[in-house]
């Protein structure tokens, strides 16, 4: 799923929404320490009051709410696992009952608590329901009506949220005029912060992918990956994080360990380049985020200004880290926003492009910054008169 299939579908998540009917909600309250299901009860959405319509839908759309691989994650299933996650989602999805749905999601809440368990109660919630999408037509195909056809996919989403126990506080009595402390005992369900969840089946230009899952992690660049494997039988995934690591090694791999500052802007600039490239294409059709392989990543470290570079010099460090040398890394998770540059007289930060600007040099027998820049520096108000070298 790429951001536009996800902002799709998270912006539907409002009350009375004919494009996005949630049918049945599921909570399951599980204890702590010993992860046995407490209590579980299944209504239907429209029934429960208006007030909690709305807290959960605000939970739900924090679950597809996050950058993608930090927070948000598409996972592959794996194909040929004994009584696979997949599996029984897609037959829950399909249920006929509530009864059967209830007891698919009952066993995949048996999976997440067999291996893993909090210190803490934690109820898990599954909402079941429809997503519409109106089909493309061109103006004179719309409906008499003036209304357009849709599509309707089946889905499935799961969040996982603590319970926070209620904090004892000192309350004001204006008929008694006297101060006493709460008596308020009902733990509560922290929905503004979910540790976990999915979403099922993953989107694709608009049609629904069964063989995909959409992962939501609580932490940035901390997926559960036990969760991941144990309880999804989704493939191994390597975070934006670990991708710019990755990246970050193989240049040193290529270049070396001292480097001019404009071939790292330079570097920077054709990852920018290609970013952008693919966001005005996107601007007329729905496209996944651009990926570069060990071919591109040649190309960009020559252009960059790198000599003797090769394809070959290039998945040779990539093998260094991981398995595969054909890796690929997705390019919008390798450009840091800024670059903090840290020395004991000061803390610089700078933009990526901006790199170019500055020079690394020998001054008098010391190591010196030259940074060149348009305007005047201005300090406490007061503009540096320049110094003569």
């Amino acid at each position: 799923m790429n951001k536009k299939d996800i902002a799709n579908i998270r912006k539907q998540f409002k009350l009375n929404n004919d494009l996005l009917r949630i049918k049945e909600i599921f909570n399951v309250y599980v204890q702590k320490e010993t992860g046995e299901i407490y209590f579980h009860v299944s209504q239907p959405f429209q029934l429960i009051e208006q007030e909690a319509q709305e807290l959960f839908l605000k939970n739900f759309k924090k679950v597809l709410t996050g950058q993608l691989d930090s927070k948000l994650f598409e996972l592959k299933f794996v194909q040929g696992i004994e009584n696979s996650t997949q599996t029984t989602l897609y037959e829950g999805l399909h249920a006929h009952s509530t009864d059967e749905w209830k007891e698919y999601m009952l066993s995949v809440v048996e999976k997440m608590y067999e291996k893993n368990v909090y210190s803490f109660d934690t109820v898990v919630t599954f909402i079941r329901g429809e997503y519409r999408k109106p089909k493309r037509r061109k103006n004179y195909e719309l409906e008499e009506d003036g209304s357009e056809e849709t599509y309707a996919s089946p889905f499935i989403l799961c969040s996982v949220n603590k319970i926070d126990q209620p904090k004892k506080t000192l309350l004001f009595d204006y008929v008694e005029k006297t101060f006493k402390s709460s008596n308020d005992v009902d733990p509560i369900i922290n929905l503004t912060s979910p540790l976990t969840g999915f979403f099922f089946p993953a989107f694709n230009d608009n049609a629904a992918d069964v063989n995909h899952i959409l992962y939501y992690t609580g932490k940035v660049n901390q997926p559960d990956y036990q969760f991941i494997e144990e309880v999804l039988n989704c493939e191994e995934i390597l975070t934006a994080q670990d991708d710019k690591a990755i990246f970050e090694h193989i240049l040193k791999e290529v270049v070396g360990e001292k480097v001019d500052a404009e071939v790292i802007s330079n570097v920077y600039e054709e990852l920018d380049r290609i970013i952008v490239e693919n966001e005005e294409s996107e601007e007329m059709e729905e496209s996944a985020p651009p990926t570069i392989d060990s071919k591109d990543i040649e190309k960009i470290l020559t252009v960059s200004g790198v000599e003797n570079v090769s394809t070959q010099i290039v998945e040779h460090a990539i093998k260094s880290v991981l398995d595969d040398e054909k890796h690929e890394f997705k390019a919008n998770s390798l450009v840091p926003k800024t670059i903090k540059i840290e020395t004991k007289v000061a803390d610089l930060t700078i933009k990526p492009k901006d790199l170019r600007n500055m020079k690394y040099i020998m001054f008098e027998g010391k190591r010196c910054l030259l940074l060149e820049i348009d305007d005047d520096v201005i300090v406490e108000g007061f503009k540096l008169e320049e110094a003569k070298l």
